[in-house]
């Protein structure tokens, strides 16, 4: 009974271990599509499209216990083409008083489409840079989730912002399409001397207390969007840490919730040690010039923003997947929200990989199959969006779909490929000047696996991120003597959209002696058979134990009846256009093939299993194949 009662709690435990993690992975989607909800006619804005930014300042003042921001904002940029005015997205409940070039007032329009419209003194021509100071002030709108939040934790007064996708306009003038990166930062945050402030970068001198107020410096000097730009200030206290190894290693900086400091100390030792993981598995962290780090905030999950991930909790979860999107998201962004995978499935997947290096294949097994439930819980659903997809929040920031189907993808690549192949892809995407600090969209990841991969994976991604659903597999396995299994694999789709998904398809094999030994059948076609060398009798059959697939319902059972010859024989591939392999146990030769049309008339003959039929006109082919043991009967296609 003792037994019994175990087992029942160790079953308990694992699902409540699956749920948990499924939990926690539908709150960092929440928590990641904050800044707005619902529909938004947001894609490019084409005013914004006429000039490239190199630098702000950013000067914000703020109190955490008012919603209120007064901000100087000084930004130097670059004409991409002749200039007569400047547009910035900004929201149109906050106020500009003036702005400036130099000590020149500018003539500004605040329109009802959260732009600001600046009138430069004089047309400004191509390929050259100015600065326009602007300074405004009031209270950052709710939209959606709300993008710059006041609230308290504990009592105490906080203000943070998140303006992950569309939200970084709700409170400073800035240029919030996926397409410019500002080359460098400074923020100067001033508050009431008794709180801590946060932003992206490091401090590069003290805080200056100047009266009842502090201001404090931090300078970012990497390439930065505007979405990941972030401020944060309340009562924090501080726990430092380090990662890396001298001389190069650096700070981890977290800022904590006085009321969560013990807690959170122990959760936070674990930190350093993924991140050498995540450092020696891919590259050195991208921002170890300048510091990582944590700060608390009371939103339900958790934000990467460049240097300082915002953190609801510290779970080793959550640690670990805004850590991963430093490389994946951060220093490599997605280059549309249509891409929004690049960011999201990798660092699923990435927290994944923490599991399976510090908790062992088990672990790893027990999430992706948690994933894959999760993701087949409905028949359909693309990871790579449509335009009309990319607009609405709740569809970018899926959690099925952006999320876990995008990790089990980059699962199924490394299955696919290999871990070699596979990860030294990624180390080039992650190296490639054209994409690093940068943008990227799904095509640029395309070239580097195959790059490394020497094959085209246009019909993996067409199936997998292009088009939608998953495969349901029927597979068969009969002992045909002399050490050899017959495997018959069928297929059928969640979604019209794709016909066949071709993929290598992993099983394990077992025998009445405990023997065990593990297959991958490389299915490109419904119905396809394998002949395979197993040195045991097979007496039963897993699919894909390992959870390396994405699939639901799946099946693989021995044969009970015997099978025929007939059955056994196979041609593959078939259709065909240039080359065939007549397949049989190794018991049986085949002596000669004949090759007739449709009409009847013989139009080949070949001595060998393995032969060309370049010569042959395209159609129906009958295979009159002699064996050792007797002749059969084939039919197939020239394409």
């Amino acid at each position: 009974m003792k037994k019994t009662y175990l087992i029942v709690l160790l079953l308990s435990l694992g699902v409540a271990f699956a749920q948990s993690r499924r939990e926690e992975r539908i709150q960092l989607a929440e928590a990641e599509m904050k800044s707005a909800a619902g529909t938004f006619e947001i894609q490019v804005n084409p005013n914004t499209l006429n000039y490239d930014i190199t630098y702000h300042r950013l000067d914000f003042t703020i109190n955490p216990s008012v919603k209120f921001i007064t901000g100087k904002v000084t930004t130097t940029y670059t004409a991409l083409a002749n200039m007569n005015t400047i547009t910035f997205d900004f929201a149109n409940s906050l106020t500009v008083s003036s702005v400036k070039m130099g000590t020149t007032n500018l003539a500004f329009v605040e329109n009802t489409s959260n732009e600001l419209i600046i009138t430069l003194p004089s047309t400004q021509l191509q390929g050259t840079s100015a600065t326009v100071e602007v300074n405004y002030s009031g209270v950052p709108p709710v939209n959606g989730f709300d993008s710059f939040v006041q609230t308290t934790h504990a009592g105490s007064p906080i203000i943070w912002t998140l303006s992950e996708p569309f939200g970084a306009r709700d409170w400073w003038p800035c240029k919030q399409d996926l397409n410019d990166k500002i080359d460098s930062i400074d923020v100067y945050i001033t508050a009431p001397s008794q709180y801590i402030s946060v932003s992206n970068g490091v401090e590069t001198t003290a805080p200056v207390i100047s009266g009842s107020n502090k201001t404090t410096h931090f300078h970012h000097s990497y390439p930065i969007p505007a979405y990941l730009i972030a401020i944060a200030c309340t009562n924090y206290s501080v726990y430092e840490q380090t990662a890396g190894t001298a001389p190069d290693d650096f700070p981890i900086i977290n800022y904590i919730f006085p009321e969560n400091l013990a807690s959170a100390q122990s959760d936070l030792d674990v930190t350093p040690d993924i991140m050498n993981f995540f450092s020696a598995q891919f590259e050195p962290y991208p921002f170890k010039n300048e510091k990582y780090g944590h700060a608390q905030f009371s939103w339900g999950g958790g934000m990467e923003h460049t240097t300082v991930s915002f953190m609801v909790n510290f779970s080793r979860g959550l640690i670990a997947h805004e850590m991963a999107h430093q490389w994946f998201g951060d220093k490599v962004t997605c280059g549309t929200w249509k891409d929004i995978w690049l960011n999201e499935g990798f660092a699923t997947y990435l927290a994944a990989m923490v599991i399976e290096e510090f908790d062992g294949p088990d672990a790893f097994i027990a999430e992706k199959a948690d994933m894959i439930d999760y993701i087949t819980s409905q028949p359909n659903g693309n990871v790579y969006l449509t335009d009309t997809q990319a607009t609405n929040v709740n569809r970018i920031f899926s959690g099925r779909l952006s999320y876990d189907k995008g990790a089990m993808v980059l699962e199924m690549l490394r299955f696919k490929m290999g871990d070699a192949d596979f990860f030294q892809a990624l180390r080039n995407y992650l190296a490639d000047t054209n994409l690093a600090y940068k943008y990227a969209v799904t095509t640029d990841l395309i070239g580097h696996l195959e790059a490394v991969y020497g094959n085209q994976l246009d019909e993996f991604f067409n199936d997998w991120i292009f088009n939608q659903g998953y495969p349901t597999y029927d597979i068969t396995v009969a002992n045909i003597g002399n050490g050899q299994a017959l495997f018959t694999v069928n297929q059928t789709q969640s979604d019209a959209s794709v016909n066949y998904f071709e993929m290598p398809v992993p099983v394990r094999v077992y025998g009445s002696g405990g023997q065990q030994m593990d297959l991958v059948l490389d299915n490109t076609v419904v119905g396809e058979t394998f002949i395979e060398n197993v040195p045991f009798a097979i007496t039963s059959i897993d699919f894909d134990p390992d959870k390396h697939i994405i699939s639901r319902n799946s099946n693989a059972t021995l044969a009970t009846t015997a099978f025929e010859m007939e059955s056994v024989i196979t041609v593959a591939p078939n259709p065909a256009s240039n080359f065939v392999s007549i397949q049989t146990p190794s018991s049986v030769n085949v002596e000669s093939v004949s090759i007739y049309n449709h009409l009847g008339q013989l139009v080949a003959t070949k001595n060998s299993a393995n032969f060309s039929i370049t010569e042959l006109a395209t159609g129906v082919l009958f295979l009159e194949i002699k064996t050792s043991e007797g002749t059969f009967h084939k039919k197939m296609i020239k394409k």
